[in-house]
């Protein structure tokens, strides 16, 4: 090949190279822009009467009536669910709240603009407080209590929606409704405790998750596990060793309200790290006390031999001397019968590491060496997820 034609190879290659990163920051350069999806009802009443001078504390017009007072508090957080997000504006409206039939033109068989609405601007911290009442009642006869919630990023244009607020206690809150539910910006599910005759319902915002064409760059990195925002579903392992040996119990039902820890390992087990692994956290368990649960998921979908799984497992929580750790496992990370495909565990990674609050996933940690900093980076992360409300115990429904 001639050196005038080995310069003109190069030459366009350079050029393919240049339009490629042309290509990647004209597409970069439109993601202050969200693309238009069917306006809903609340994104049609966001801007209506806004104030001008938002704070991250809002009080509505349902303080002040007659009901259950209640506190919604949490976290904005960006796409990683982990740095905080400054300058969001929250609009929240109680369903079903409609006081003025003419305000507003209605849209999806409701009405768009009630009382009891208002408007929040997270602080430099990302966080924010709503005070108001709790809704008695949905926006249609035998649908669960809610309220709506849309947000608006000071860098993207179009405001989003978000999943409602709904209360775990809610009887019409249905296992198939929570499972049917978007996970819009997280779980919306609210797990409320009480604080000085305050309902107090935490939830923290992760913006763009789940959301449709959301432009701002998301982080590629392996997927396995439910993501940090959304609600862990619960899922019935066998118990080979701990206390509910011999059962098949779903670990977050029975143990979900403070910090837990679920540890899946698929179809690449290394029981030497395995063994590391379960030495650090049963002795983090012993520190924390009933204030955390750890279970080790087993799910190598190359055996189906029960028996052999369980000795294995039982000669594993004897040698280690567990305590306090459970050993469990599933037939396979796709079984449907112990609905363990629903948490979309990877089989194929070393591990997955979900460390949930609430059953809210807080922490979602792929392909983890047992080392030291790592060890650290778990112990910080269960103390990150504590705060003034952590302790309180569950408010039972039908409580005052």
């Amino acid at each position: 090949m001639s050196s005038c034609k080995k310069i003109f190879i190069s030459l366009r290659k350079a050029m393919n190279f240049c339009w490629m990163v042309v290509f990647v920051f004209a597409c970069n350069a439109q993601n202050h822009q969200l693309k238009k999806e069917d306006i809903t009802a609340d994104q049609l009443a966001f801007n209506r009467d806004i104030p001008g001078n938002l704070t991250n504390i809002d009080t509505s017009l349902g303080w002040k009536q007659v009901g259950q007072k209640l506190l919604l508090t949490g976290t904005a957080y960006q796409i990683d669910g982990k740095t905080p997000a400054p300058n969001v504006i929250i609009y929240y409206e109680h369903a079903g709240k409609t006081t003025n039939k003419n305000d507003l033109s209605s849209h999806n068989n409701r009405q768009i603009h009630g009382s009891v609405r208002g408007w929040v601007q997270t602080a430099n911290d990302g966080k924010f407080f709503i005070y108001t009442t709790r809704p008695e009642h949905g926006p249609t006869p035998g649908d669960p209590a809610e309220i709506n919630i849309t947000v608006k990023e000071p860098d993207i244009e179009n405001a989003y929606d978000l999943d409602d607020f709904v209360f775990d206690d809610d009887k019409l809150l249905t296992g198939i409704i929570r499972k049917h539910r978007d996970n819009r910006g997280g779980s919306g599910v609210l797990r409320l405790v009480e604080q000085n005759g305050l309902y107090v319902g935490e939830r923290n915002i992760i913006l763009g998750l789940n959301i449709p064409n959301y432009p701002k760059q998301k982080n590629h990195r392996v997927f396995s596990g439910k993501k940090i925002g959304e609600e862990v579903i619960s899922f019935t392992p066998f118990h080979a060793w701990g206390p509910d040996k011999g059962s098949k119990t779903c670990p977050v039902c029975k143990y979900g309200w403070y910090l837990g820890i679920l540890y899946f390992v698929g179809n690449h087990p290394d029981w030497q790290e395995i063994e590391q692994w379960l030495i650090f956290l049963e002795a983090e368990s012993v520190k924390r006390e009933k204030y955390l649960k750890v279970y080790f998921v087993y799910g190598n979908e190359s055996s189906d031999d029960q028996e052999q799984k369980t000795r294995h497992l039982e000669e594993l929580g004897n040698k280690v001397a567990l305590q306090k750790v459970a050993l469990t496992f599933v037939p396979s990370f796709s079984d449907k019968t112990s609905e363990i495909n629903l948490n979309l565990v990877n089989p194929e990674v070393d591990n997955t590491f979900l460390i949930y609050k609430r059953s809210t996933v807080v922490e979602n940690l792929v392909d983890l060496k047992p080392s030291v900093q790592n060890f650290a980076l778990i112990s910080q992360r269960l103390d990150d997820a504590i705060n003034e409300y952590f302790d309180l115990p569950r408010l039972k429904y039908g409580e005052d």
